[in-house]
């Protein structure tokens, strides 16, 4: 671990994480944006987008609900060190996550201060009733036993809006922030990656990435595995 980015995190107090996929594929679940990615897979010729949008839902619900049964649910992955030690330091009140992630694993983490930019596969609830249901019997069945209305998980489908209150609320964050930290993202998915433009000028910025990422502005990047950079950061 090199000393100055150590010493950058011991003395930052208000660190925010900006995180992605990277995150957790050394947990098991795919990075849907790689070569061999759910993204570039031939789903009977539709590309993965339209199974994640919201005419799908609408239009074909059958089909979207097999996708992401399919396609989406890791339940049997656990958090990695990457997920551990920013759970740490959230936990000490010194951090906040912001996350494109909707696999659930800072919740298992424990992390406190984190906002689900796109959501989260495991907030299932009902179309109809707008009742929470567990993702259990969502994984056995689309439609609610309860009502008969149709279930979903609670992410940001394609042609559907933002929560504005996470955007305002990471807004927020970024403008406070003494130390940016990328870990396991391009940034080149928006409005995720605008956020960036809302960051503490003050505020140096280090990118954690096996990818070099050239964001156009001062950063301190750090090329490689990120599991082993925060297995070996103290906290």
């Amino acid at each position: 671990m090199d000393a100055d980015v150590q010493a950058l995190f011991n003395q930052s107090k208000h660190i925010v994480f900006l995180t992605g996929a990277g995150v957790s594929t050394p947990s098991g679940i795919p990075d849907y944006r790689s070569k061999n990615g759910l993204y570039a897979q031939d789903n009977d010729g539709r590309p993965a987008e339209y199974y994640l949008s919201h005419s799908c839902l609408d239009h074909e619900p059958d089909k979207f609900y097999q996708f992401v049964k399919q396609n989406m649910f890791y339940p049997d992955a656990k958090p990695n060190a990457i997920h551990l030690k920013q759970a740490a330091l959230t936990n000490q009140d010194r951090a906040s996550i912001i996350t494109q992630n909707v696999d659930n694993l800072y919740n298992e983490a424990h992390a406190s201060h984190l906002i689900e930019f796109h959501g989260n596969l495991y907030d299932v609830y009902c179309q109809k009733c707008h009742q929470p249901v567990d993702w259990h019997a969502y994984l056995q069945s689309p439609i609610h036993q309860g009502c008969g209305g149709t279930l979903r998980p609670g992410i940001v489908l394609y042609d559907e809006g933002l929560d504005p209150v996470k955007v305002q609320d990471s807004v927020d964050l970024m403008s406070k922030s003494d130390l940016v930290v990328i870990v396991g993202t391009s940034m080149r998915v928006y409005p995720f990656a605008g956020l960036l433009q809302y960051r503490n000028p003050a505020a140096p910025v280090i990118a954690i990435n096996q990818e070099r990422l050239d964001l156009g502005i001062p950063l301190k990047m750090i090329q490689g595995d990120a599991v082993k950079f925060f297995e070996e950061l103290q906290v």
